[in-house]
């Protein structure tokens, strides 16, 4: 059927071409490229990484983007996986002569020269709260660049600090934590040569390397009571909520059945029943007629269905492998999980899609494959072309760009084309429980707060509800230097999203089929997407009363990367809420006698 099937050269390139861009971005996922484990003398780097203003965490820049001395030499660069590259890190060899248990007093690095233009950079670093990142054994280290300092007449001095003092502890063979303090700050002051110096001091510790990143995680923050509070008040929502569904199936429903279900009615009581009719039963005719923009809703659900089953991948992964020790390895995990479980945007769409009588497969295939990466892509573009206007280390570099393609060419999108083909043939055959009539009813006017739109508006407050207190404490380890590794609670809230999703949307589905209105399948789809709109309205508050950031290279990157969020979060909401809606409407049908 396709010609990547059959033994051409063409094939055994793809095939190497995905087997090697697999091992390329999984390395650093599930391999080292070092042991951890040094002899005595054996030197380490001490790698440099990055340089931007504290307020904002996406604007950085190279390190040697600041007029920093350095030793004479073609310094090394350590390149990591594509996670890495995307996190905008770039590791430059320091050429700072540091070995395993080995003291260093106070060494020279260079002498900085303080002229006019120098001074300048320096200052406005200082001015603007610049820190620097450097990285050892991969533990973080950081520091700021100067600080501002007030003499008797008010005046702010921008000082440099001139002697870094890098304190390393140990156990065996390992490292175990890294701490840098900066010491003798100078005057920045046109003219002058400053000594740049730096000294090392290790000390043993007890300290086993399983719990060496135990020191950068905050737990006061993270399980704070609040965080406990929030999962409680979400499981209490949840059990509102299915009680509220079951009553609807249990009470509402059950006594419909049994009306229609009786054998021996005598001529008055089916008259009596039949007069008696209203509401969802009088749409039966209707309700499983084919949507409009088949092809978008088929693409959309596929698409949300696959990321639900990712976003429970990536976090599972986290747990298990304590995914955010490593630097870019919940990016490479995203995306190596995205291309691997596109085969599941396939099956979902072609299946549904088929089901609906959709004749126009090309496109359905191909929309289903594209849509995602294509929006991503859109925001992405732009967001790429600022960080290169400003020379930020947040660009992505072309050969990443390439990558990022092939991953998605060679192995995402083949495996979405075999999905469709998969669910076309084995779950594509129409199971309407009642027969769709030639002419469409008419739908009567119902109060305003029963229209589609509203339902829809309405339908994302509750879900929004149970995970605001969460996207909290996700948007602070973004956007404020906190590493997120409760992804325990995560699992939880996303569980607990997803049966909120799904009854509110059910709910939604039968007030709006009592209102005899058939149009179920796109308002249960946006009732839950809507979700996302509450989350980006969330985020402008964040942005306005949480953080301090400032500049358009950050209120760019912050919306832009926000708004890339809650697409993928409409998407995988408004997804599960139709899959849910559309087993409701398929249940409550399944027992009533269609004409």
């Amino acid at each position: 059927m396709w010609p990547a099937v059959r033994s051409s050269p063409s094939s055994y390139l793809a095939a190497a071409l995905l087997i090697s861009s697999f091992l390329f971005i999984s390395s650093p996922v599930f391999a080292s490229e070092y042991d951890h484990k040094y002899q005595p003398d054996e030197p380490i780097t001490l790698w440099v990484n990055k340089v931007g203003p504290y307020n904002n965490p996406q604007e950085t820049y190279n390190y040697y983007s600041l007029p920093f001395c350095r030793r004479p030499g073609n310094p090394g660069h350590k390149w990591g996986g594509l996670g890495e590259v995307l996190g905008g890190n770039e590791l430059i060899d320091s050429q700072f002569e540091i070995k395993f248990q080995k003291n260093v007093e106070k060494t020279t690095i260079c002498d900085l020269k303080l002229d006019e233009a120098n001074v300048k950079h320096f200052k406005e670093a200082i001015d603007n709260n610049y820190w620097f990142e450097f990285f050892m054994d991969d533990l973080p280290l950081w520091g700021f660049v100067g600080e501002l300092h007030s003499d008797r007449n008010s005046d702010n001095k921008h000082m440099i600090f001139t002697h870094k003092n890098i304190t390393l502890q140990y156990n065996k063979d390992q490292i175990i934590h890294v701490n840098l303090t900066q010491e003798n700050p100078k005057p920045l002051e046109v003219g002058k040569t400053l000594d740049m110096t730096y000294s090392v001091k290790w000390t043993e510790t007890n300290i086993t390397f399983a719990r060496r990143f135990d020191v950068y995680l905050d737990y006061h923050f993270f399980e704070h009571q609040i965080h406990w509070f929030s999962i409680f008040n979400s499981f209490m929502m949840v059990i509102f909520l299915t009680g509220l569904v079951s009553m609807i199936l249990m009470r509402t429903l059950r006594n419909d059945y049994a009306k229609y279900a009786r054998e021996d009615d005598d001529l008055e009581s089916l008259e009596r029943d039949v007069s008696e009719e209203s509401g969802w039963k009088l749409v039966h005719g209707d309700v499983f007629r084919p949507p409009r923009n088949l092809v978008l809703l088929s693409a959309v659900v596929g698409t949300g269905a696959q990321l639900a089953l990712l976003i429970l991948l990536v976090i599972l992964f986290a747990i298990v492998a304590t995914l955010y020790i490593g630097r870019g390895a919940i990016v490479t995990t995203f995306i190596v999980c995205y291309a691997l479980t596109s085969f599941v945007s396939g099956y979902v769409s072609g299946g549904m899609y088929s089901r609906h009588g959709g004749k126009n497969w090309i496109k359905s295939m191909i929309l289903t494959a594209s849509l995602f990466p294509l929006l991503c892509f859109g925001i992405g573009f732009v967001l790429n072309t600022i960080a290169i206007f400003y020379g930020s280390l947040a660009a992505i570099p072309f050969g990443t760009m390439v990558v990022v393609f092939v991953i998605w060419a060679f192995i995402s999108f083949p495996l979405a084309l075999l999905g469709t083909v998969v669910g076309r043939n084995w779950s594509g055959a129409p199971n309407n429980p009642c027969r769709v009539k030639t002419i469409p009813r008419p739908i009567p006017d119902k109060k305003w707060y029963l229209t589609p739109s509203v339902v829809s508006i309405m339908g994302g407050l509750l879900p929004f509800g149970s995970i605001f207190i969460e996207m909290y404490f996700v948007f602070t380890s973004f956007w404020n230097y906190k590493v997120y590794y409760v992804y325990g609670f995560m699992l939880l809230v996303f569980i607990i999203l997803v049966i909120v999703t799904v009854c509110v949307t059910i709910v939604g589905t039968y007030f709006l089929l009592n209102a005899e209105n058939y149009h179920w399948q796109w308002t249960s789809f946006f009732s839950a997407a809507s979700t996302a709109i509450y989350v980006y309205l969330y985020s402008i508050y964040y942005y306005s009363v949480k953080t301090k950031m400032s500049g358009f290279f950050q209120t760019s990157f912050y919306f832009g990367y926000t708004a890339m969020f809650c697409l993928g979060l409409g998407i995988l909401c408004g997804a599960v809420g139709y899959l849910g809606s559309n087993l409701f409407v398929r249940r409550i049908y399944r027992n009533i006698k269609c004409d």
